[in-house]
């Protein structure tokens, strides 16, 4: 008779309680990152500035490198000042060229986001593929590359920026090559350690031992298992790069002025702070601390996020 009785039927308390399927990844990871209030915050002012970064075209009330919508008479008002005609609020008052100072940071906060973005994910990708082929290979191959990211992380990266600027000239992309070329060592040393440290666990000696291709074991099995200190290491970088193309630019040497970044506006603004103008400088600087904090703030939340001993 037991027999023939469903196991459906049996009650909770007398069965055992089924096993609870596995969290998905991702659903975890955004669990443990939302539970810090200032890395929430952080997420979401770095949301904010990214959503205006990529609408700025959209969303300024002027297009500040327009020069048929912007008038020299229209110089230096005070923020809350109006135009002349009375058509345009200036919020955050104008520059020493009559331009939107708020229209100016938006397309600023477009130029500094895209380099720190772009410059950090080429310098993931070529840092990480060195890391991983001295890791894997050892011997010599391992050595010639470790030597050269020594050599480079021995020499303070502003000066190597600079230098290749000196050399490369400005723009957008001898400013992109650059920060590539300050970053990429930063990235080989981590995925290199990291790698290491999995090339020594069995499932490695096992793919080893069955002869598979060192391509296919370096991307699709210790690779994936390298993926979190390079999610934290990326977003810093992000910071770093954006901090450091600001610093050229207010030196003179990164950005064009027909492409201004938060840093050529802060330098711009800077021959003002003694005529009571603070303004022209104040303004695009407090923009850039914010995106650099935001992006620090949730790089290290990622970092505790993604260990679960920081895990609190």
């Amino acid at each position: 008779m037991m027999n023939d009785i469903d196991a459906k039927a049996i009650p909770p308390e007398r069965g055992e309680p089924p096993l609870a399927a596995p969290e998905h990844p991702m659903r975890l990871l955004a669990r443990r990152y939302l539970k810090s209030r200032v890395g929430t915050g952080a997420a979401i002012l770095l949301l904010l500035i990214t959503l205006i970064a990529i609408f700025a075209p959209v969303i300024a009330p002027q297009d500040p490198y327009d020069l048929t919508k912007v008038s020299i008479m229209e110089a230096e008002r005070r923020p809350g000042e109006s135009s002349a005609d009375g058509r345009m609020l200036y919020l955050l008052g104008t520059d020493g060229a009559g331009r939107d100072m708020l229209s100016a940071i938006f397309y600023g906060l477009r130029i500094s986001l895209g380099i720190g973005v772009i410059s950090a994910l080429a310098a993931l990708g070529i840092g990480t593929f060195m890391g991983l082929l001295a890791a894997h290979f050892g011997g010599r191959v391992d050595a010639v590359i470790m030597r050269v990211v020594d050599v480079q992380l021995s020499l303070p990266t502003i000066l190597v920026a600079l230098v290749l600027l000196a050399v490369l000239g400005q723009g957008v992309d001898k400013t992109l090559m650059a920060l590539v070329l300050v970053q990429w060592a930063i990235f080989a040393r981590n995925v290199r350690g990291a790698a290491l440290v999995e090339r020594g666990k069995e499932y490695i000696e096992a793919a080893l031992g069955q002869g598979l291709p060192a391509r296919r074991i370096m991307f699709r099995h210790v690779l994936p298992n390298c993926m979190a200190p390079l999610i934290v290491t990326t977003t810093n970088q992000m910071a770093n790069a954006i901090t450091l193309e600001a610093t050229m630019s207010f030196l003179g040497i990164g950005l064009p002025q027909t492409q201004p970044s938060l840093g050529l506006l802060i330098s711009n603004g800077f021959d003002y702070m003694l005529s009571n103008q603070y303004w022209i400088s104040v303004f695009p600087g407090v923009a850039l601390v914010l995106l650099v904090v935001s992006v620090s703030l949730v790089g290290d939340r990622l970092r505790v996020a993604l260990n679960p001993k920081l895990d609190s």
